[in-house]
């Protein structure tokens, strides 16, 4: 099994892949594979509302989003990492998560159902635990279970190398990837013995509630 870790800082090599790399490095320790994906520093457009991925199957704007969707399908379980900007998570990748979720419910799929998912958040100071309920909440949409730790997922520093010394943090991320890696071993097993993905309600009820 394998999980895909997504670094949405601009930053390549700074602190959210410093705590993103803890997580791999556990789970790699755990007998999973973990592969990692940057959204790089271009700029990434935000969602329009366009709906065209209802037909299309992917998004309009053709650019990393539909390089993530693309790949989506192939991995068993998601983190993804973001820095704290303005005690949310940076522009970047909320417009990232904001298109490839959207995208990758639309046209009659679902991507993401069922696959575990976790959000991991690095800042100087604060923001951090509003940063992670901002992010929690496109798992919640999509039926994805959210794995946790002994403390919010969070790491603390200016540059990678604070990071490092914020073992606390760090052991937060250990924790974190034995947790994902326990879950999807209980899925695999579950699996084998034949229980079934949980039966689905074929319409999906949209109630607005202006009248």
């Amino acid at each position: 099994m394998i999980v895909l870790l997504i670094n949405g800082s601009p930053h390549e090599k700074g602190c959210t892949f410093t705590a993103l790399a803890e997580v791999g490095k556990t789970l790699r320790e755990e007998g999973f594979e973990a592969d990692f994906f940057w959204i790089g520093r271009g700029d990434v457009a935000g969602c329009t509302g366009c709906d065209a991925c209802e037909k299309l199957g992917h998004c309009v704007k053709d650019d990393i989003v539909n390089e993530f969707t693309a790949l989506a399908k192939d991995y068993d379980g998601f983190i993804f990492g973001s820095p704290v900007y303005f005690s949310g998570m940076n522009g970047a990748m909320m417009s990232f998560m904001d298109r490839a979720f959207y995208s990758g419910t639309r046209g009659g799929r679902n991507l993401f159902a069922y696959k575990p998912a976790a959000a991991v958040v690095s800042a100087r100071r604060a923001g951090t635990t509003s940063a992670l309920d901002q992010m929690n909440k496109y798992f919640l949409y999509c039926q994805m279970p959210v794995i946790g730790s002994r403390y919010w997922n969070m790491v603390h520093g200016n540059t990678p190398e604070e990071v490092i010394l914020d073992e606390e943090g760090l052991q937060i991320m250990r924790v974190l990837g034995r947790n994902m890696a326990w879950f999807l071993k209980l899925k695999a097993a579950g699996e084998a013995a034949g229980i079934a993905p949980p039966k689905q309600e074929e319409r999906r009820i949209a109630t607005n509630f202006i009248r």
